[in-house]
């Protein structure tokens, strides 16, 4: 809504307006008072010590005087509501008209000397009639520059709020946008791991965005405190290097960083004791800008001479970045010729440097954003690929585990871990459909001799070989597993007593046939003793099969070994 109602501001044509800085004169010094205190210069009579001036500002030979007096004639005109606008006024003034004052800026002592009040812009209201009347201003300033300084109009009351908003439009909006970017910049600064860049860019944009919101002539309309403003101004515009400082610093940090630490660090001690005496009373602020500008051009050409040498190690968007503070920087320098009167006065576009370096930021931002979201992308893609692969790598690790956990090592047959459940699964099935399950134990006999007489490298070659005879001779139903030592457990689904009889004999005469090697010695054949239990025959729970089974195989033991028992 602001930026709308300015928009239309800034269209209005101004019914009417008279330039007023032609037909002024002059004269140095205080006029003395008459005995009602009326300043005598405004008697007629006198216009001898009156002296022609093109602009009543800096009369000739000043010599160190700090009083100066300023008269013009007004015109004539169709005025309704008339005011003379006067841009500003070095430094402080009294407006005389018919012998009356009718406008004071800061205040005058018995001396006729006073503190700085501030620059603010003047409205001031005149009679209808008062056209071919003397208007006089009284001036005091013990600055560089003495009378008043820019424009000089003779408008009427109600255009001029106008033509304040008009030239105040781009400041009202990029200053905003400044301190926009400063307050994001400060953020990242604290969240991001580049922070000295990010903190001097919000430095930067805080600096500026403060000056040019001080500086516009509508900051007087939003708050009538026109020292407070200038305080403002001060205080962004000598921090503007120092953020410059601070950001060259970190991007030549493997060059000469001292000389660019000591120009900042200059920077922030004028700053600290400049505004510091001001605001203490002990001198005037107006006093402080000539001395800053002399020390930001001697900075400025000390950076000048240190980075421009070496701008081929910085990168495209940092030059960039460089170039809008260029830009900014050389605005600012025109805008400092002009109030040195170096330079014809002109309202120099100082925030259009601003924006030019906040659009370079946002822009640049942009850059930055959509190339990390294209890496960001990469990256996932890379990570998603990578995490399937691990997926699946992990998937087969978890299987080779799980074979490894039910697998014996040694003989390849299933552990008893396996056994365990496989028991569990079986005996379900066994109960509901109410079919029979076998289940026998099975130990090598004298095992431990051949241990003892050959060794346990031997002891495991029988293992293995008893093993694969023992996987071998069983179908496909049947499960072999290996519970521990050397004893054997199978079980078999749908068998009753005479069939696992049968396929245990048959094992046996398989097994009594076989010889073992280990290196060059016969290990001889070896037998093995079984013991059987079924469901439903022998326990009315498949789970009770192994205490039986193993029960059987204790009875064939105790009977000479190398037999079957079942248990009875």
């Amino acid at each position: 809504m602001l930026l709308i109602v300015l928009s239309l501001l800034a269209t209005t044509v101004l019914a009417s307006s008279l330039e007023l800085e032609s037909g002024w004169e002059y004269r140095w010094g205080d006029s003395p008072r008459l005995t009602d205190g009326t300043p005598a210069w405004l008697q007629p009579g006198d216009d001898e010590a009156w002296q022609p001036i093109d602009f009543p500002s800096n009369p000739p030979h000043r010599a160190g005087r700090h009083h100066a007096w300023f008269r013009v004639t007004l015109p004539a005109g169709d005025w309704r509501d008339p005011v003379l606008y006067v841009y500003s006024i070095d430094l402080i003034a009294e407006v005389y008209l018919s012998g009356e004052r009718i406008y004071r800026h800061g205040a005058f002592d018995d001396a006729g000397e006073g503190r700085f009040a501030g620059w603010p812009w003047h409205m001031i209201p005149l009679p209808k009639g008062a056209a071919g009347q003397h208007l006089y201003f009284r001036i005091y300033s013990d600055y560089t520059d003495i009378g008043l300084w820019g424009e000089i109009k003779l408008m009427e009351r109600a255009d001029l709020l106008g033509y304040i908003l008009k030239h105040s439009a781009s400041a009202l909006v990029v200053s905003p946008l400044c301190l926009l970017l400063a307050l994001l910049a400060g953020i990242f600064a604290v969240i991001q791991a580049n922070r000295r860049s990010f903190a001097a860019i919000a430095l930067f944009g805080l600096a500026a965005g403060t000056m040019i919101l001080a500086e516009s002539q509508a900051s007087q309309l939003l708050l009538n405190a026109p020292l407070m403003w200038d305080f403002l101004a001060a205080g962004g515009y000598f921090t503007l290097p120092i953020a410059l400082g601070l950001l060259l610093e970190h991007w030549f940090a493997d060059t000469r960083p001292r000389l660019i630490r000591s120009i900042w660090q200059a920077h922030l001690a004028y700053l600290i004791a400049a505004l510091g005496a001001a605001g203490l009373g002990w001198v005037d602020l107006a006093i402080t800008f000539p001395v800053f500008d002399a020390l930001l051009v001697v900075s400025l050409v000390l950076l000048m001479a240190t980075i421009t040498p070496r701008l081929h190690r910085l990168g495209a968007r940092q030059r960039a970045i460089l170039a809008t503070f260029a830009l900014f920087g050389a605005l600012l320098l025109a805008d400092m010729a002009v109030a040195h009167g170096l330079l014809p006065w002109s309202r120099v576009p100082v925030s259009a440097g601003a924006l030019a370096f906040a659009l370079a930021i946002v822009v640049i931002s942009l850059l930055d954003y959509a190339h990390t979201q294209r890496d960001l992308k990469r990256l996932n893609q890379r990570l998603e690929a990578e995490v399937t692969a691990r997926t699946q790598q992990l998937q087969t690790l978890v299987e080779r585990l799980e074979t490894y956990s039910y697998t014996d090592p040694l003989t390849g047959l299933h552990n008893r871990r396996y056994f365990d459940e496989l028991l569990q699964h079986e005996a379900r099935q066994a109960q509901r459909e109410d079919t029979p399950l076998a289940l026998a134990m099975i130990d090598i006999d004298h095992f431990k001799r051949v241990n003892d007489r050959h060794g346990h490298e031997a002891g495991d070659r029988v293992l293995a070989g008893v093993a694969t005879i023992l996987n071998d001779h069983f179908r496909d139903a049947d499960v072999v597993c290996r519970l521990g030592g050397e004893e054997f457990v199978v079980l078999l689904p749908g068998a009753d007593a005479d069939a696992a009889r049968t396929r245990l004999e048959t094992l046996m005469t398989q097994l009594a046939g076989r010889v073992y090697w280990h290196g060059e010695r016969m290990l001889g054949p070896v037998t093995i003793s079984c013991g059987i239990a079924v469901y439903p025959t022998h326990a009315s729970s498949p789970m009770a099969l192994a205490e039986l089974a193993d029960r059987a195989l204790y009875a064939a033991k105790q009977a000479g070994r190398a037999r079957v028992a079942v248990y009875a």
